[in-house]
């Protein structure tokens, strides 16, 4: 049986990166099989991609139901404790080697989350490509998100060239690594000595020569790094209001911060801005992160 859908094409070397794009982004319609058409690939999606494309798909056989994960390189990540789906899920991927289960949300001044192997290898640790960039990550020694990926990809559009960037909270490199396609140079700081090594070694695995690893307390950044930076990453969405002082201090006027932050109502962090030089403030939603809490970015352009 066919069914008509709305579809992205694109060249056959890129398709399989399209599609993990797609379905990291929610966009691709998983109840259809994708179909080559001579040298490009027809990918389902579940809403118009821009150009109003639509074409027939085959209906893909049906699936067993799997529990609820989120995928990071080849381990997915659980909520709830069921071993029985751990293998289903497992045995779903054959790119999966481990299951686990997170037993609690990000804590610590290191951000990281305690986990239980569900199913699969006894290990924290894999490797993730993200936009053509490679990350080694071990998610019980730092945090990471892939949630965040479409968001890195939107702050590297607005850069210009030959800027200076900092990244407030680095983790393992994955916004210094994608901003530095584009910036001048990339100052990396984090306080975690693990989340720092795996950044070093992330810098050498994709050949990135012009970001600096800083092992520091982003509160000291002042002390000894030159003002004047175009642009200012603050990824700690727990904490970001702490740190505000030090990145308006760092930015030179003109520049831009982008604050991401955890809240539970629109608006959350306006009133901690106010009076701090800003010219513009666009807040918009990353993505949720439970019933009643979303991820915000606010895009903030200081004043001259």
């Amino acid at each position: 049986m066919e069914v008509e859908q709305w579809c992205v094409r694109v060249a056959l070397s890129e398709g399989e990166r399209v599609r993990k794009d797609l379905k990291e982004r929610g966009l691709l319609d998983p109840d259809l099989r994708p179909r080559t058409d001579g040298e490009t690939l027809l990918l389902p999606v579940t809403a118009d991609p821009g150009d109003g494309a639509r074409t027939r798909f085959a209906a893909n056989p049906a699936r067993p139901e799997l529990p609820r994960h989120e995928l990071i390189g080849g381990i997915a990540v659980m909520q709830d404790y069921d071993p029985d789906g751990a293998e289903r899920l497992r045995a779903s991927r054959p790119s999966l080697h481990t299951v686990l289960l997170s037993e609690g949300p990000v804590e610590g001044q290191y951000r990281v989350r305690r986990f239980t192997v569900l199913a699969g290898l006894p290990t924290t640790r894999t490797r993730l490509t993200e936009y053509g960039h490679r990350f080694d990550i071990d998610l019980a020694l730092a945090y990471f998100s892939p949630r965040l990926s479409t968001e890195r990809q939107r702050v590297l559009g607005e850069i210009h060239g030959g800027e200076r960037v900092l990244d407030m909270f680095a983790g393992v490199g994955p916004f210094a690594i994608t901003l530095a396609a584009r910036a001048k140079t990339v100052v990396a700081c984090d306080l975690n000595p693990a989340a720092v090594t795996l950044l070093i070694g992330n810098l050498r695995l994709n050949r990135c020569r012009n970001v600096l690893p800083l092992l520091c307390d982003a509160a000291r950044l002042p002390s000894f790094l030159c003002p004047g930076f175009d642009r200012v990453v603050m990824n700690l969405p727990l904490s970001p209001a702490s740190f505000l002082d030090q990145a308006f201090s760092l930015v030179r006027p003109g520049g831009s911060i982008h604050l991401y932050a955890l809240q539970s109502r629109d608006g959350e962090m306006l009133a901690l801005l106010d009076g701090r030089g800003a010219a513009e403030i666009r807040e918009h939603v990353v993505h949720t992160y439970s019933p009643s809490q979303w991820l915000a970015v606010y895009d903030i352009r200081v004043a001259e």
